[in-house]
Order: structure tokens, then sequence, then C-alpha cells
């Protein structure tokens, strides 16, 4: 199994822990959000179900499923943690279209929010971007 295969298992791991934040008691407050920072709803954990799962099978697939994956994965959610940076709302969970734009805004709250999506599409994209080993 190589690096990357190991890397999107690590991923299944933490997305599976994201799509169960809502339902651990504890960590929402009164309001619904988990650590008081961000809320989640049924199509955040759809999503983070669904992209739990595409690292599953790609990391227990081969090399360049797993560098597919991180690849592919990285960038949308890279992409999705800026949009929601600048914008208050994400498009992968189609926050972006239930919700008006919240507008940019330079806070700690907003980059809390979204560092969960920056960072593990970053480290996703980069790492699957960084191989050596492409495969053809």
């Amino acid at each position: 199994m190589s690096n990357l295969q190991k890397l999107c298992l690590v991923y299944f791991v933490a997305l599976m822990i994201a799509a169960s934040l809502n339902y651990i008691p504890g960590l929402t407050d009164q309001d619904g959000l988990a650590f008081g920072i961000f809320a989640l709803d049924i199509y955040d954990d759809a999503l983070h179900v669904a992209s739990a799962l595409w690292a599953l099978i790609a990391g227990l697939l081969s090399h360049r499923a797993a560098r597919s994956f991180l690849i592919l994965f990285g960038l949308a959610y890279l992409g999705d943690g800026v949009f929601g940076f600048f914008t208050g709302y994400g498009y992968l969970d189609l926050g972006i279209f239930t919700n008006p734009s919240a507008g940019p805004e330079l806070s700690l709250p907003r980059l809390f929010a979204n560092l969960p999506h920056l960072a593990l599409g970053g480290v996703a994209a980069w790492a699957g971007l960084r191989d050596r080993r492409h495969t053809a």
C-alpha cells in the first residue's frame, strides 16, 4: 500500500469524524454550532460521508485512484474553503444556493469556520500533485 493510499484512509477517518460531529453530545452549543464556530446540516453530513467513502474506495483500490482522489478532492475542498472564506458559504454543500452571500469578512470566526476545508483540501491537493510516482 502506497503512502497516498494510506493518506486516503486517514481522510476516510477524518471525514467520518466530521460527519459525526452533530451526533456527539457536547460538541455543539445551544445554537447548533459545532465547537461554537460553524453549523453542520444534513447536506454537510452527506457531503462528508460521500467524500469519506470516495477516500476509502480510492485508498483500497490503487495508488493511481488514491492520487486522483487527493487531487480532485483537494482542489474541490480547497476551493470551497476559499469561497466560504470570502462569501460565508461554500458550494459543496449547496450553501451558496440556499443562503444570501454574507460578503467578505476578515475575522477569526470566518477563518476557523473554513479552516477545515482549507487544510484538508490544501494537504490533499499538495500530496497528490507532488507525488513522484506518477502512474500512467
